[in-house]
């Protein structure tokens, strides 16, 4: 409990930065994770800290413990549209933008409106509702989303027609996933509470397969993690944010060093589960018409072995090393330089007490750390 009321403090603190409405968006894997529950469970804590929050729209699929969740918070109706001799109900985009409150439930983000309609999307709604300070809280499923699209058709061999853009997700402001291992969810639907017992085997034979799911599930996880990824890069100054691990193997063509050096710093990447890359700066005495035709076919496999542990190598011709490795480990945003023993052939002029110094003054200030690897 103490944690979903730490939850919509942190929401609240939002809303009152900006004028413009803030966008919370609950994602899951498929349908029946509970996100609609969780956005209703959310609604009641914010109603108890007394914001004025209405369900713009909201669907239950007829499952008793959300319908259950509905009871108590205030609804703007909905509106009927009629469209070739048929009534269909669809969220009241102007009713919500009358009635003005701090915050709207609208679910099913992907939904395509009614024709008739002011837009032709929910999501397209979801914008106007923002625009006018009015904040939102969603929910949709990860195969909505248009990038993967392809991707999706291929897991679940379904071509998803109702689709958001990818901009919907790094407008949001909050992105939370709701996580099931793909056992709980099988269990939700064989009890009846995702479809009604109709529909339960054939849900089990074609969607609600484990390898389907699981796939899904990943897909989530990353999307959800590539938001938070980027909007810490936007959003927090570099001088308080907490630094993701990231080596810089530096290389030469010394036969000797250069693979024990791709593979310590290889195993370091792994031990902190962080990016890593390999550095080749190639200076005129190094050029291949100067070394030997043995070097070369080590460089590169080297370069295959680098790839293989799965680094990034970068090649760059350059005569100032050092300040080639500095430039690199910036653009990169490097934690920690590796390099071999100080009688490799490319740190033979780098070592030098006065270049030497002016690398360690270097790193010091960008706090990059300097590994030497025996």
């Amino acid at each position: 409990m103490q944690q979903k009321d730490d939850s919509v403090k942190k929401f609240l603190e939002l809303i009152k930065k900006s004028h413009r409405g803030k966008l919370k968006i609950y994602i899951g894997m498929s349908a029946g994770v509970g996100k609609t529950y969780r956005m209703l469970q959310e609604s009641h804590a914010l109603l108890r800290n007394g914001i004025d929050l209405c369900i713009g729209y909201v669907e239950t699929h007829k499952r008793a413990e959300t319908e259950a969740l509905v009871a108590g918070l205030p609804v703007i109706p909905r509106k009927n549209i009629f469209y070739r001799g048929k009534a269909i109900d669809e969220m009241d985009l102007q009713g919500i933008l009358n009635r003005h409150p701090e915050i709207v439930l609208v679910d099913e983000l992907a939904h395509t409106n009614a024709e008739g309609s002011k837009n032709a999307k929910r999501w397209q709604d979801v914008f106007d509702l923002l625009e006018a300070g009015i904040s939102v809280i969603s929910a949709v499923n990860i195969q909505h989303l248009e990038s993967i699209n392809e991707e999706i058709a291929h897991i679940t061999g379904v071509n998803v027609t109702e689709r958001i853009p990818d901009k919907i997700l790094e407008l949001a402001d909050e992105i939370v996933n709701i996580d099931l291992t793909a056992d709980e969810l099988v269990t939700r639907l064989k009890e009846g509470k995702i479809y009604d017992q109709s529909k339960i085997e054939n849900a089990l034979n074609n969607f609600f397969q484990s390898d389907k799911i699981l796939q899904l599930r990943e897909l989530a996880l990353k999307e959800v993690v590539h938001q938070v990824e980027r909007k810490i890069q936007i959003e927090i100054p570099k001088s308080i944010k907490l630094r993701t691990e990231r080596f810089l193997a530096c290389i030469s063509s010394n036969a000797e060093t250069a693979a024990g050096v791709i593979r310590k710093t290889a195993r370091l990447a792994s031990y902190y589960r962080s990016p890593w890359v390999v550095l080749y700066v190639q200076s005129d005495a190094e050029s291949f018409d100067k070394i030997k035709l043995d070097k070369q076919r080590y460089l590169i496999n080297h370069f295959k072995l680098a790839t293989e542990l799965g680094a990034e190598v970068i090649k760059i011709k350059s005569n100032h090393i050092t300040q080639t490795i500095i430039d690199m480990a910036v653009e990169k945003e490097i934690t920690t330089i590796c390099i071999g023993k100080p009688h490799l052939n490319i740190f033979q002029i780098m070592m030098r007490t006065a270049i030497f110094n002016q690398l360690l003054r270097n790193l010091a200030a960008k706090e990059i750390d300097l590994v030497i690897l025996s």
